[in-house]
């Protein structure tokens, strides 16, 4: 199971923190906020990571 561990309010911005996690070595998905259209730049974002790897994103958080 995904859950989401930020919100980004552009597409840019949501690359960057899966960019991020992808290089802390845990997988990061995006997934646009619903009802808006995919690769719109301006759209909201949820960054998912899988649910078992949410502790260590936490501690990734944390650090910044």
């Amino acid at each position: 199971m995904w859950v989401e561990v930020k919100k980004a309010h552009s597409l840019m911005m949501a690359e960057m923190w899966k960019e991020l996690f992808e290089g802390e070595g845990i997988p990061a998905r995006l997934l646009p906020a619903a009802g808006e259209p995919v690769d719109r730049e301006m759209a909201t974002y949820a960054v998912l990571v899988p649910q078992d790897k949410e502790h260590i994103i936490q501690e990734v958080l944390r650090k910044l």
